[in-house]
């Protein structure tokens, strides 16, 4: 690796050099290749392509439609347009957030919240005889990663729609809480509810 690659940084601001990602499942989920400009145009279509998306363009097109939950779309705001610029502003900002509370690399926050949130196990329903019974699976690495960045993103959607906390300060808060194992993180209580079912179906 040359003097140049190692001091490339994300949106050179964000050292990713050495980031320790402690889940070995997840090592190979989690993208962060350092980059200026985190922007893959949905040039990676394929098998596994979600691994060749950077961490933060995932958390900035989660964001482009936070409302949806279920197969529903709850809520809608105008912010929420889909336009990156605006959408990715927001992660730098919860980013800067993030290092200016904690102290810490603002990745390594992300990271760790990302290990601790997502669900190990689920359910999925199985029809057997005419009648249909959960069944717990095991959760793959590519959706392990998916959901905990969906709940931190819907938790901090629902936190502050409608109320004065910013987008920026709640998704921050919502990451913060989740590095730390904090309950009141919205996608923390969605795994620990995730692996409680998955318990009660084996």
């Amino acid at each position: 690796m040359t003097e140049q690659t190692q001091q490339l940084k994300l949106f050179d601001m964000f050292d990713v050099s050495n980031i320790e990602i402690k889940d070995p499942a997840l090592k190979q989920y989690i993208n962060l290749e350092p980059k200026l400009l985190m922007k893959s145009q949905g040039r990676n279509v394929g098998k596994f392509g979600k691994t060749k998306v950077g961490l933060l363009e995932r958390i900035a097109n989660r964001i482009a439609t936070p409302g949806h939950v279920g197969k529903k779309h709850r809520i809608i705001t105008s912010w929420a347009s889909g336009k990156y610029n605006r959408n990715m502003q927001i992660v730098i900002e919860t980013m800067k957030l993030i290092e200016k509370k904690t102290g810490d690399n603002p990745i390594q926050v992300l990271v760790r919240a990302i290990e601790n949130a997502s669900p190990r196990d689920e359910i999925t329903v199985i029809e057997h005889g005419g009648a249909r019974y959960p069944q717990a699976v095991d959760t793959s690495p590519t959706r392990r990663v998916d959901l905990a960045i969906r709940w931190m993103v819907q938790g901090a959607y629902q936190r502050s729609f409608g109320k004065k906390k910013k987008m920026v300060e709640a998704l921050a808060d919502e990451i913060m809480k989740a590095a730390s194992q904090n309950m009141e993180s919205y996608a923390m209580s969605k795994k620990n509810e995730s692996e409680k079912q998955a318990d009660s179906a084996r």
